[in-house]
């Protein structure tokens, strides 16, 4: 069959359709019209911007002194503000971190749904991250117990949408803010199976409780099966190493169970302040 331009026109627009059809699912553009689109389409990064990418890169020469990080200072602030005033009544809060991913019929997801609604029940406010999976889990259980529900939502390049079992609502442009807020209005952490968010939330806890930077809070490991692999590490390798103490393997309460889970943190938080290192009485792990 001899080429014409109408064959090759075909097999331009068939092309840019591929093109368009290969992209990340994040950029939803059509198809290109002209030249000019289709660069565009070629240049446009697959996420947007979000304000902490914007502020945690390098400065570059061309950069305008009004858009520089000292001007962010001032949105950073407001952030804190507004986060202050809003939970200002949380006074006795307990975070329950966890995967986003873990769909509704999963056994994690019904653990942490009883969890929040056993915490709601003893008194404590139950803050979250605000997504789906582990997080709407347990606002749900303090939400349908007719008690206080926080998600702390975060902003990201690809949506996420806040469960509906929320009671209080934040959204939050930048991590080190939101992060504060949960350190600042729990009195303990619950951290279910989760992936790189959940174990930057259970690090930092325990390095600022190591360092005295915060109080030591109970820090509750639930689901001991999926946690064996990181104990067993932390143990034959950091602790024998000595990277950590014997003591910094005390900073965790491992349970399989909703009820020791919250009744470990009443018992602890009733007796108030617990010096570093000097966990209760049968708690922590086995090394």
């Amino acid at each position: 069959m001899a080429k014409t331009d109408a064959n090759k026109e075909k097999k331009t627009n068939k092309d840019s359709k591929n093109k368009v059809k290969n992209l990340p699912i994040a950029v939803e553009l059509n198809e290109p019209k002209t030249v000019a689109e289709a660069k565009e389409l070629e240049e446009a990064p697959y996420w947007n911007l979000t304000d902490d990418e914007v502020l945690l890169r390098s400065p570059v020469p061309e950069d305008d002194y009004k858009t520089s990080d000292s001007w962010r200072v001032f949105r950073i602030m407001g952030e804190f503000v507004a986060g202050f005033d809003s939970l200002a009544t949380i006074t006795n809060g307990v975070s329950v971190f966890g995967s986003a991913r873990t769909p509704k019929d999963d056994p994690n997801y019904l653990a942490a749904m009883e969890t929040g609604r056993l915490l709601a029940e003893a008194g404590f406010e139950v803050i979250t991250g605000g997504g789906p999976g582990i997080m709407e889990a347990a606002n749900r259980g303090a939400y349908e117990a007719g008690k206080m529900s926080v998600g702390c939502n975060i902003e990201l390049p690809f949506e996420q949408q806040p469960n509906p079992y929320q009671k209080k609502s934040l959204t939050f442009k930048y991590f080190f803010v939101r992060k504060t807020m949960f350190i600042k209005y729990s009195n303990a952490y619950v951290i279910f199976p989760g992936g790189y968010g959940t174990m930057d939330e259970l690090f930092e806890a325990l390095t600022l409780i190591q360092t005295r930077k915060i109080r030591n809070f109970p820090v509750v490991l639930f689901n001991s099966q999926y946690w064996r692999g990181m104990l067993a590490w932390l143990t034959s390798t950091m602790l024998n190493e000595k990277m950590i103490g014997e003591e910094d393997l005390g900073l965790l309460h491992l349970t399989d169970s909703p009820k020791d889970a919250v009744d470990f943190i009443v018992r602890t938080c009733a007796k108030g302040k617990i010096p570093n290192g000097e966990a209760e009485k049968g708690s922590g792990i086995e090394s």
